[in-house]
């Protein structure tokens, strides 16, 4: 009997390694999944899941088709009749109101679709509302901050040059489970072991021996939230003991003399008391970062969600500055993306720098970054009557009820809504609340490219994937979701031309690039180049302009042989651009053209660490931190069978002294509260976990009435962030405090 499969490639778009996979389909199913052996990024490798994309294709409670809110129940209705309802709804709200009284909360799956990365961009310039709030505010923005504050754009992140490195320090960070973060590096453990083979070695500094921290060289436990005075003592090491050699970064960098006086009260002796890290080994630290060849020091979630993330996030690169391993082969370097990346637009080595504080919130007066207020801040907005009130809301693919702190405030706040817009793949804990529900498509059905996480690759290169499955012809492309609702808050009505408003976007950013002095159409018509691009659409379209006009783009015929999206098409396993190299000072976009070591922005924040110095004090009592898993990136996950199976993850680990202070044994339940409330818990105790220390896991929390996750609600676990205080931020950057949260930690009933 004839076979009808066929072998089809697709990057992974469900975390930010985004692995190269090989499917077997056959017809409109996917009977084998593997990892594509021939890509060029990721070269074979593959993790649960990637494995589990099919899983998330065939889910029976992935939402199909619109839902919209009748008499208190949500009913499947049409796509004309979802869109006019939209209308009905929103519009007379920001007739009434303003369009500030229209919030919009981004979820962290936008960074993973193509679709939602460059279309929702319009859909937040033509509403122009300030009330703009995102999944970056409990994760990464202190890094952010940090890297435009030093180098000029937001999306300047230096990343390991790990192939090539000799010693790598990395704090809060485990890429063992995450796959790199802000960092984009595919089979990281390989990576990690031919570092070591090569005679390197690999420290990490985390309150958790995590996979990652089983495998390194060393681990070192560090009190939790404490990530800026180790590094301040490790800054303090490097002036103290004559170890700062910048090298070739001298002519290019401001600031080094604040920085060393900012750094003298921050002695090992006097920082070692607080971070639970002894003097000793914080000087070693230093020295083995100065006289390594070639050193990088990284950190990532862990120390950016503290109350301290941006002076730690920027302490990293300050780090690297001085020991002159920014910018170096074998330490840290700025990749060169293929497309849409900052620091390759404009002039080379100059630019206006990055501005914060523009706006700030009607309630609490929280400045913006990048663009965006703290997600902690959205509560307030909705429960707070008067001018700005926040009357509705607009979620794309975000569960903030489950992933940003108070879920409980947070999910009282959306019942009190006048609208709520979703456009999510899932009725989940926060769409439940929705009075309207677009979904988007599976990914399979989906193209694919990777706007974001090239700017943060170990390597740079460039791929592109076709659907895998052709969408479906009833059912609206993501892209095209977004571009209706565009319509509509512009005024022009649910049933506008949608092809009108796609030919605006393209023509604009065309007119954009042939206006750019630095750009290869510099001065070419706009028509030609719009001829040239078709007869592509939507995302396909943006993404070949991006290329051809990008470092290594052909410029629509001036460089031949060069990059373009149909020469990714004729490669499915992606092109190779080469290793990073030294990209400074072209990379810089600084007014001053130079690396800004000292930004008053964070050197203003310097006094309140140093009165921690003599503050912090844990006093005996427990403090929470999170933790990641391999199986899991968002909610969503626990609802496909490959991620949810094996042990229950969702446990509180403790230390062995402290289950025993308290009362508590392996497999029993635990009460843990905090200020603004209180869960019960499975307790797995576990030397993994330093003493007063508790650690439970993230985005669990099914068991809420009105959702639609059948294989998450066997087992919900419970949402970490209850505990997470809605009020405590990091004033630099405004993300969210969810380590180190103290709480109190109880037998939840007689063992």
């Amino acid at each position: 009997m004839a076979t009808t499969r066929e072998i089809k490639y697709r990057i992974c778009p469900l975390c930010e390694a985004t692995c190269g996979l090989e499917l077997v389909v056959d017809g409109r199913e996917v009977v084998a999944v593997r990892g594509d052996d021939a890509d060029v990024f990721s070269q074979g490798f593959i993790c649960p899941k990637g494995a589990a994309i099919t899983q998330l294709d065939q889910d029976p409670d992935r939402l199909r088709e619109p839902l919209v809110r009748r008499n208190g129940s949500l009913l499947p209705v049409s796509w004309d009749d979802a869109f006019a309802e939209v209308e009905s709804r929103l519009m007379p709200i920001v007739a009434r109101h303003g369009a500030d009284a229209v919030a919009v909360y981004l979820g962290n799956p936008n960074v993973h679709n193509l679709s939602l990365m460059l279309y929702g961009q319009a859909l937040l310039r033509t509403l122009r509302s300030k009330n703009v709030y995102s999944a970056s505010t409990v994760d990464q923005i202190p890094k952010q901050l940090a890297a435009g504050l030093m180098f000029g754009t937001f999306t300047s992140v230096a990343v390991p040059d790990i192939e090539r490195c000799d010693f790598l320090l990395m704090l809060g960070a485990n890429p063992l489970d995450s796959n790199g973060s802000l960092w984009t590096v595919p089979n990281f453990p390989a990576r990690l072991r031919a570092l070591q083979q090569r005679g390197g070695r690999c420290v990490v500094v985390d309150p958790r021996r995590s996979r990652t921290a089983a495998v390194a060289d060393q681990h070192l436990f560090i009190v939790p939230g404490t990530d800026a005075y180790l590094l301040m003592g490790i800054v303090h090491t490097l002036f103290d003991e004559d170890l700062v050699a910048l090298d070739r970064l001298t002519t290019h960098t401001n600031g080094v003399e604040e920085v060393a006086a900012s750094a003298k009260a921050f002695s090992p002796a006097a920082v070692a008391p607080v971070c639970g890290i002894p003097a000793d080994t914080i000087r070693q630290l230093a020295r083995d970062l100065a006289r390594a060849r070639r050193a990088a020091v990284y950190g990532r979630i862990g120390t950016c969600t503290q109350a301290f993330g941006t002076m730690a996030s920027w302490l990293v690169d300050v780090c690297n500055v001085l020991t002159g391993n920014l910018d170096r082969e074998g330490g840290v370097l700025f990749p060169l993306a293929p497309g849409f990346a900052a620091n390759t637009h404009g002039e080379p080595g100059v630019g206006r720098g990055v501005r914060t504080g523009r706006r700030y919130s009607r309630v609490r007066g929280v400045p913006e970054v990048m663009g965006e207020f703290p997600c902690a801040c959205l509560a307030e907005e909705i429960e707070t009557p008067g001018e700005g009130q926040v009357r509705a809301l607009i979620t794309i693919a975000g569960n903030p009820v489950l992933s940003t702190p108070n879920g409980v405030r947070l999910a009282r706040a959306f019942q009190s809504l006048e609208c709520m817009i979703s456009l999510d793949i899932y009725l989940n804990e926060t769409t439940r609340h929705a009075d309207v529900i677009l979904p988007g498509l599976s990914p399979l059905e989906e193209n694919h490219y990777d706007p974001v996480f090239t700017q943060f690759a170990y390597r740079n290169a460039a791929r592109f994937s076709r659907p895998v499955f052709a969408p479906p012809t009833n059912r609206p492309q993501e892209w095209q979701t977004l571009l209706r609702l565009t319509a509509i808050v512009a005024g022009q009505g649910a049933g506008a031309d949608i092809g009108a408003l796609d030919d605006f976007i393209a023509t604009t950013q065309v007119q954009n690039a042939v206006s750019n002095p630095r750009s290869p159409v510099h001065g070419r018509e706009p028509g030609e180049i719009l001829a040239a691009l078709a007869p592509r659409r939507g995302p396909e379209r943006l993404v070949d302009l991006a290329l051809r006009t990008g470092p290594y783009g052909d410029g629509f015929g001036v460089r031949r042989d060069r990059l373009s999206l149909a020469q990714l098409e004729e490669h499915p396993h992606g092109v190779d651009l080469g290793p990073l190299q030294p990209r400074i000072p072209e990379s810089l976009r600084t007014p001053s053209g130079k690396i800004e070591l000292a930004p008053p922005t964070i050197l203003a924040d310097v006094e309140r660490l140093r009165a921690g110095l003599v503050t912090s004090q844990r006093n005996g009592s427990l403090v929470l931190v999170g933790r990641r898993h391999l199986r899991t990136n968002n909610s969503w996950m626990h609802n496909l069978p490959l991620l949810a199976r094996g042990r229950n993850v969702c446990t509180l680990q403790v230390h062995p002294d402290d289950a025993a202070r308290i009362g508590l044994a392996d497999g029993a339940v635990a009460r843990v509260a905090a200020r603004v409330g209180s869960v019960e818990v499975p307790v797995e105790v576990t030397e993994a976990i330093m003493p007063g220390v508790v650690s439970l896991p993230h985005g669990f929390g099914h068991d809420q009435p009105g959702t639609r996750l059948s294989i998450a609600a066997v087992r919900p676990g419970v949402n970490s962030n209850l505990l997470a205080d809605e009020l405590a931020l990091d004033p630099v950057s405004g993300n969210a405090i969810l380590n180190g949260i103290p709480v109190h930690v109880e037998p939840a009933r007689p063992h």
